[in-house]
């Protein structure tokens, strides 16, 4: 019997009109754009709906791949990776470095450390937002006086789905 997902259980995890999730992103990301006062290039933003593509990380190697397809001529890796630096910078993408690789931030508005649950089988990976968890951390930190810069806690798993076809 397949495992049951709540109705509260992220996007990611549950069959979607995926178009609307990269159509919300970009959107997202020139209204973040516009208030920051910085440019969404056309580069910039084809990069963005690359790594939205679906839920699944990307390295900077596949989006060069995916970005010589569609124009026919291979821009430079430090193109795509100046592209992402911009990205990152802004909080539309995260680095997940246990994939070596780049996903679409879920909750751009929110300035806080976020967690994945990563699938080992099929490379989704899902963005959660726990504050309980965000506070531990803060706390055990604190308590043996680390200060904490990037708190990202990456999860290695198996999803449903791949759970339920093994």
């Amino acid at each position: 019997m397949p495992p049951r997902l709540s109705p509260q259980a992220p996007l990611a995890c549950r069959p979607h009109d995926h178009t609307r999730c990269v159509s919300h992103a970009l959107d997202e990301a020139e209204q973040r754009c516009v208030t920051r006062g910085v440019r969404l290039t056309e580069l910039r933003k084809r990069v963005l709906e690359l790594v939205w593509q679906s839920h699944q990380p990307l390295g900077a190697y596949d989006i060069l791949e995916q970005l010589s397809q569609q124009d026919g001529r291979r821009p430079g890796p430090p193109t795509v990776y100046r592209a992402l630096d911009f990205l990152l910078e802004h909080d539309l993408v995260h680095r997940l470095a246990s994939l070596n690789a780049f996903i679409g931030c879920s909750h751009p508005e929110h300035d806080q450390a976020c967690q994945f649950l990563i699938c080992r089988q099929c490379r989704t990976a899902v963005e959660l937002e726990q504050s309980a968890i965000n506070q531990a951390i803060s706390e055990a930190a604190q308590g043996i006086g680390f200060a904490v810069e990037q708190p990202m806690v990456e999860v290695v798993g198996l999803c449903s789905r791949c759970r339920e076809d093994a």
